[in-house]
């Protein structure tokens, strides 16, 4: 994982400001480098390049430099990702230098440059895992950038008129107006005009200093030298199909996971601050839910034993929470009215919750749920050490910090960004106290470990969230399979981007095991019935214990892999859960922008 930006100027070299600089230091504490060039063209003016990469370093074995050039061609990249397979090679060694090989390798073997750009894009379409880019072709004079088809990695851009600069980076800076790069695309910038062959791509907006192509994802899909995420399979049962233990559809995705685990949580380094009594290289993003406990129980039979597994929980200390519970434990007078929103905060924390004796962060939901499945990991898997850390964040902590997650996760800017936002920066920091079989009693720690799973991306393929259930309620199959396919459809542009901002900024790195290529495309093509409990009429025949519809194939795997109690949990959202949403005002609807 790394932090990236490129300026390009018609004026001269742009370095990015100091504060950016540090920004991007955060994402990518190993190592520092910058490339500048400059590009003459038929009309006698210039390009002015200027590349700077700072390196997180988990892939090779060792820190590899970038921005990567090479020295006969003058070409460079900028490499922020994680590039799991080629075509179907397993990567090897620094994946960034193997994507660069490749990239140099296009560029050169073509004379024209309509015949590279068909060359490069279909080396990046080739492709698997998380990446965001920047590729100088200076053999043919142009630029590409972009982020992968799920949008996994940040990449935003500015185009200030006034200075007649672009900038690409990783996270945005502290002032002018930032935009995301959208996931839709690979971009091509000429500088010695358009070069591309095809009428199909249109000029795109990001900015006037040259011309500017699209190169859709979606028009690689039907190119055979491309990955594919698969055609959602919108087919209706036409009898009530049974989704048991049984069914082979438990048997494919515990693979899949298990396949897309693999990749993610092998050959990790140690990180540099290596304690030998922490045997720490991964640590999971854990609320005590379905998605993440089923991730930490599957990672327990791919790592050796002799590594131990960090389960990273959060919890806020919300004022308005803990007060309405107090309101509420008072007595009311026959014409006193309460605001609703109270009273249903109360009803989630009793005032018998808010003596003295108990703290605020052990009654959040989370919590509660991440403390029953870390039980249940230590009994499931009795040879692990598994490291139980809680995060308390207290109310003034929170807002000593609101400015600097409010910049982070620009240019999102509501209430529900800020709120989810909150969780995973202080998780990311991995700053609490930890409890394991080891530990007596809790103890101050931070966790060493530089790769974060998380979870992100179950509820969209497996439908867990509420409105699945009831877009089924309003109009059966058809709106539930309407409503899956448009979150399919739509994880490109979802948070993705943002949650990158926010966790990278603690120089850790996120990845997101339910959003690898292969499971995404089996998901998508697996038949509604084998995903989902989901029944039109009401069966004679005993459902499996009390599990729901919602994402009944994960269910059952975690039922399969004895997380019992994991399997029938609620789905809760994290800023509910870690009771980071309303700290404020209670009212607050998730779409107000930040104040």
């Amino acid at each position: 994982m790394c932090g990236i930006h490129a300026a390009i100027s018609r004026t001269g070299f742009h370095a990015p400001s100091e504060d950016l600089k540090h920004l991007l230091s955060n994402r990518g504490p190993d190592h520092t480098g910058h490339q500048q060039a400059r590009i003459g063209v038929r009309d006698g003016n210039s390009y002015w390049i200027t590349l700077m990469s700072t390196v997180l370093a988990l892939r090779g074995g060792h820190v590899t430099a970038q921005p990567f050039l090479d020295a006969s061609s003058g070409s460079a990249l900028c490499w922020n990702g994680e590039a799991w397979k080629i075509g179907l090679d397993l990567v090897t060694g620094n994946d960034g230098q193997a994507v660069f090989d490749l990239l140099i390798q296009a560029s050169s073997s073509q004379t024209l440059p309509a015949d590279a750009v068909s060359a490069i894009l279909k080396v990046l379409h080739s492709i698997s895992g998380p990446f965001a880019f920047v590729f100088l072709d200076r053999t043919h004079n142009q630029m590409f950038f972009g982020r992968d088809r799920l949008g996994r990695r940040s990449l935003v851009f500015k185009n200030n008129v006034d200075l007649g600069v672009l900038e690409l980076s990783s996270i945005p800076g502290d002032n002018g107006s930032w935009e995301e790069v959208e996931a839709d695309a690979i971009y091509q910038l000429s500088y010695g005009g358009s070069s591309s062959n095809s009428e199909d791509l249109a000029e795109d907006s990001i900015t006037a200093i040259a011309p500017v192509c699209k190169h859709p994802w979606a028009a690689s899909e039907a190119n055979v030298s491309g990955l594919s995420l698969g055609r959602f399979n919108m087919s209706i049962p036409t009898e009530n199909n049974v989704l048991n233990g049984q069914t082979d559809s438990v048997g494919y995705l515990r693979h899949q996971l298990s396949e897309s685990l693999n990749l993610r949580v092998q050959n990790i380094p140690l990180p540099p601050v290596y304690d030998h009594n922490s045997h720490v290289r991964v640590a999971v993003l854990f609320s005590g839910g379905l998605d993440c406990s089923v991730l930490a129980r599957m990672v327990h039979d791919l790592l050796p034993a002799d590594q131990q597994i960090d389960l990273i929980n959060v919890a806020f200390e919300n004022p308005r929470v803990v007060q309405a519970a107090k309101n509420a434990a008072k007595p009311r007078k026959a014409s006193s009215k309460r605001p609703k929103v109270d009273e249903q905060e109360a009803k989630a924390t009793s005032p018998e919750d808010l003596s003295t004796d108990v703290s605020p962060f052990e009654i959040c939901p989370d919590r509660e749920t991440g403390r029953k499945a870390f039980r249940e990991l230590q009994t499931v898997c009795p040879g692990r050490v598994w490291r139980f850390i809680a995060v308390d964040v207290p109310y003034s902590e929170t807002v000593a910090h609101k400015a600097n997650v409010i910049s982070l996760i620009s240019p999102h800017n509501t209430e529900m960004d800020l709120s989810i936002a909150y969780a995973l920066y202080f998780a990311a920091r991995g700053v609490g106290t930890a409890s394991s079989s080891l530990d007596a009693s809790p103890v101050p720690y931070v966790t060493p470990a530089r790769v974060l799973l998380s979870g992100l991306g179950a509820d969209e393929l497996f439908g867990g969230y509420t409105r699945h259930a009831t877009a089924f309620s309003r109009r059966g199959f058809t709106g539930l399979l309407d409503e899956l396919k448009l979150d399919v459809d739509r994880l490109g542009k979802r948070n993705l981007g943002r949650d990158d901002r926010v966790i990278s900024h603690w120089g850790r790195e996120a990845r997101f095991p339910y959003l690898d290529e292969n499971l995404v495309k089996w998901a998508v093509e697996c038949p509604i019935w084998e995903k989902c409990g989901f029944r039109l009429e009401a069966c004679v025949e005993k459902q499996d214990l009390d599990i729901e519809p919602g994402k009944k194939v994960l269910r059952l795997l975690a039922y399969e892999l004895r997380l019992h109690s994991v399997a029938i949990e609620k789905k809760r959202a994290i800023q509910f859960g870690a009771r980071t949403a309303k700290m404020e005002i209670g009212r607050t609807k998730g779409t107000t922008l930040i104040s």
